[in-house]
């Protein structure tokens, strides 16, 4: 083997050691802890919202700017208004996510 071609395999295999390395920080970062209890999506913040699977922080920033601009949610099924929630991923997310009714002002006494 000629030293060219011993060259271009050594440059080969450090290249494909540096995208496994990156690959697999990669895939280590897209796993959370999820939540130990839903996630009212009416009253979380971006970085309660990020501790959901599948929710990065564009997404958190999409449905709080959609809860501010359309008001709180009815239902979990909302979500599916959100770019990039698919009915799939939405299934994924469903048991740490929930919607609890708006706190309604206390009435004043008469």
């Amino acid at each position: 083997m000629d030293s060219k071609s011993r060259f271009a395999r050594r440059e080969f295999f450090l290249a494909a050691a540096f995208l496994l390395f990156v690959f697999a920080g990669l895939a280590s970062a897209q796993k959370k802890t999820p939540p130990a209890h839903p996630v009212d999506l009416n009253s979380a913040s971006a970085a309660e919202l990020q501790q959901i699977p599948g929710i990065g922080p564009a997404t958190a920033k999409s449905i709080i700017n959609f809860r501010k601009k359309s008001g709180p949610f009815q239902r979990v099924e909302d979500l599916l208004a959100i770019h990039g929630i698919s009915k799939t991923a939405l299934e994924r997310m469903r048991p740490y996510i929930s919607v609890k009714p708006p706190q309604m002002p206390a009435a004043k006494p008469a």
